[in-house]
């Protein structure tokens, strides 16, 4: 699969394979990807976040990113069925990180062995496979950072939750990238 990735795929997935690598996580997940996707320039993904108007919000998005993990990667709406069953999210948490630190509950360094490739986890697997999926749909012949946007943008957990929250939709990249609009990637 990975001989069909375009150069800025490549460079998206090794982003996150850096991002994973400074957050101590013990793989590469989707919240990876999703940073590494909003470190790029020059892409097609990239035209796309911009003329959604993500390039100016991802501050916002990482921030969200960074209270998931705080959360041991629960997404929002996770959070919500919890609280729905009087379970409170938000208290478990503080009170984790008063008696354990800050971001005691964060995913970042389990399961990482020392001297070893972080392997990739099942969000990030699926977000790939899914980004081919895509790619053979719309019969293109390579997978391009592109695709992997829109693999998170229909995704769930986390990623696509963030994604959705700041107004970028499988719609919504599919109007930019593909035309129903008035920009389109070229």
């Amino acid at each position: 699969m990975f001989e069909r990735f375009t150069k800025d795929a490549r460079a998206v997935v090794t982003g996150a394979v850096e991002h994973a690598e400074g957050a101590g996580a013990g793989s590469v997940d989707a919240e990876h990807l999703l940073l590494a996707l909003l470190d790029r320039e020059g892409s097609r993904a990239s035209f796309a976040l911009a003329a959604l108007g993500l390039a100016e919000r991802g501050d916002a998005v990482r921030q969200a990113l960074g209270q998931a993990r705080r959360r041991a990667g629960l997404s929002q709406a996770d959070t919500e069925a919890l609280a729905g069953l009087g379970i409170d999210v938000s208290e478990i948490v503080a009170r984790v990180e008063e008696a354990h630190g800050a971001g005691a509950m964060d995913r970042g360094g389990q399961g990482r062995r020392p001297g070893r490739r972080r392997p990739f986890g099942k969000g990030a697997k699926e977000t790939l496979e899914k980004a081919l999926r895509i790619a053979v749909a719309r019969r293109d012949r390579h997978i391009g950072d592109e695709h992997i946007l829109l693999a998170l943008t229909v995704r769930p957990g986390v990623s696509g939750e963030v994604l959705a929250d700041h107004g970028v939709t499988h719609e919504s990249v599919t109007r930019v990238l593909y035309g129903g609009g008035t920009a389109k990637a070229g």
